[in-house]
């Protein structure tokens, strides 16, 4: 069931960028369908840095959707650029890959053992995968395809033509001092940086200058395949190329209105597909929007085509909770499917919709994946009792679903962090998880683990691939005698009174009452009072009883939450753990 659009109510960001959006879609194309637009480099995984790249775009298109509009929003595979470096821990690739280098992706094998033809697919199929289960929506348009079909044999004729124009556009930057260097949020997709012949500034490639002249467009070699050619004459009447591989030597004359295996330079190609495609709306990241960079001097190119720049906020760099800044040239850096694996995709989308674009933030692979989903089930929780602010509820309903409808959810969201427990302790023993869960709310037990699905197997993953062994939870297969004699009066009548209180409390609201009301009782007061009503000691004597259950439950200091642990446990280990 689609939902009902709130945006005349809302003043987040995407309602925002939606007004502008179909206001200039409405002057510059009346009529026709507003586009928005991405560009993603399938050179190595696809980062979550990358997928801002799309989910900006996708929010506002959705919005714009919602109103009634119809919209394209694309995503440029750029499968055409070249292959520059070998990733690192990519698996199935190892250094005889550098041969390729100079290669359109698509002209590069696929790391061993995948299913798909080439280098691009590979990558591709992975992040397309990941957008589905997002639920974003978007139209493919590969770069291969496009130029090696003639798409834009026009256009490249045009740019070749008007090279004159183009090159004192770019020349305004070359001749500027380079700033100084400075760590940048987001790194320069490597992808796009091309085979830089010439000086372009922010180090990307703005195409070839020598004895011949300017030239905004670079063939691929005929005989090696690879880019490394500069073009050594142009006719513009007869449009005759002539260019020279300096890989291979090889050298060859054709004419640009009959060929099709070369591309425009990154700093051209983008303003003209702009232009070709219509595009109203396209982010970019800091790398793309400093002076002299792709962005900015994209916004005086597209003119030479008859196009405008699109509106377009700078996007922030997307961190991962304890790893440094991701490039999609370079392994090792988490996907869109790594964090998918770990965390539903309405908390990953709510993570894109409540930040605006130019504000960075984090994802979390560690123990801070515990406090966002309880952040974001109280959100849930406010939205339902209709005590949300309006921002929030906006970002929750981009959240859980789009324009088409909601998203598939877990039908009994548990705390992550309990599931996360259980799973810990139990081990992939699915029948266990079942009667512990069961345990939580015995007025409502749960009939089968896949209500709890799939939350539960989300938070088993995280326990299994992101927390390291030393920090798994072990559950005691004898109990610890020596410290159960060496116990006080006071030790031992603590551990009297939860096993007293075991039964009755049975369930996860009772055990917590329990576990914090021993250390009141013990000190004269009612397991009902409150925080107010008690002396700061009480706090030294839970967390004093809490470290006691936990070594002779698990031999640690700490570990998941008693009420989890203990239901975990079951009843009659609990008893012959504490010594009865």
């Amino acid at each position: 069931m689609p939902i009902v659009a709130q945006s005349t109510e809302t003043t987040d960001w995407v309602s925002r960028f939606a007004d502008e959006v179909i206001e200039e879609s409405e002057r510059r194309a009346p009529g026709k369908p507003v586009v928005v637009a991405s560009g993603l480099s399938p050179s190595g995984p696809i980062h979550l840095g990358n997928l801002r790249e799309v989910m900006t775009p996708h929010l506002v298109a959705d919005e714009v959707r919602r109103r009634g509009h119809r919209v394209r929003h694309l995503i440029s595979w750029d499968d055409y650029d070249r292959y520059r470096k070998v990733p690192a821990d990519v698996p199935g690739v190892d250094e005889t890959w550098s041969e390729h280098i100079g290669k359109p992706l698509t002209s590069v094998p696929a790391p061993k053992g995948s299913a798909h033809p080439n280098w691009a697919e590979h990558f591709k199929a992975a992040m397309v995968e990941s957008l589905a289960e997002m639920g974003v929506e978007f139209d493919g348009i590969s770069q291969t395809a496009q130029y090696t079909s003639g798409v834009y044999r026009e256009q490249i004729l045009h740019a070749m033509k008007h090279r004159g124009d183009i090159d004192a556009i770019l020349g305004q930057y070359r001749t500027k001092k380079a700033p100084a260097k400075k760590q940048q949020q987001k790194p320069v997709d490597e992808a796009e940086l091309e085979a830089a012949e010439g000086s372009g500034a922010a180090g990307e490639d703005d195409g070839s200058s020598g004895a011949a002249g300017y030239f905004p467009y670079k063939p691929y070699c005929g005989n090696c395949e690879k880019d490394f050619t500069t073009v050594t004459s142009y006719d513009d009447d007869s449009t005759e190329l002539t260019y020279a591989c300096t890989e291979c030597g090889f050298s060859e004359t054709v004419r640009l209105n009959e060929f099709n295996r070369g591309k425009l330079v990154w700093k051209v190609d983008w303003p003209m597909r702009w232009a070709y495609e219509g595009v109203i709306f396209e982010p970019s990241g800091v790398d793309h929007s400093s002076p002299g960079s792709s962005f900015q001097v994209g916004g005086q190119i597209v003119g030479i085509f008859g196009g405008e720049q699109p509106i377009g906020p700078m996007y922030a760099f997307v961190g991962i909770s304890g790893m440094a800044k991701m490039s999609s040239s370079k392994g090792g850096v988490p996907t869109p499917g790594d964090a998918l694996k770990i965390m539903e995709p309405q908390l990953l989308r709510w993570l894109y919709a409540r930040r605006r674009p130019n504000q960075s933030f984090k994802i979390a692979f560690d123990q801070e994946i515990q406090r966002l989903y309880d952040e974001w089930d109280r959100l849930d929780a406010k939205v339902d009792d209709g005590s949300a602010l309006p921002g929030d509820v906006a970002a929750h309903s981009r959240a859980v679903g789009t324009a088409g409808g909601e998203l598939p959810r877990t039908p009994r969201p548990l705390p992550y962090r309990t599931l996360a427990s259980v799973a810990d302790i139990t081990g992939g023993h699915t029948d266990q998880a079942l009667r512990i869960l069961s345990d939580l709310d015995p007025s409502n037990p749960l009939g089968s683990l896949d209500e709890a699905r799939p939350r539960y197997d989300k938070a088993e993953a995280w326990i299994n691939n992101h927390v390291p062994a030393d920090q798994r939870t072990i559950v005691r297969a004898e109990p610890d005698a020596e410290l159960l004699k060496s116990l006080d009066e006071q030790g031992q009548r603590s551990l009297r009174l939860l096993l007293d209180g075991l039964a009755a409390n049975w369930s996860l609201d009772g055990l917590t009452h329990l576990v914090y009301g021993v250390p009141k009782v013990q000190a004269g007061f009612s397991a009902d009072a409150t925080p107010k009503e008690l002396p700061p000691e009480i706090k030294t004597a839970q967390r004093s009883f809490f470290a006691l259950l936990y070594h002779l439950l698990v031999g640690r200091d700490t570990g998941p939450r008693l009420p989890t642990l203990l239901l975990a446990v079951g009843q009659d280990r609990v008893r012959a753990l504490l010594g009865e």
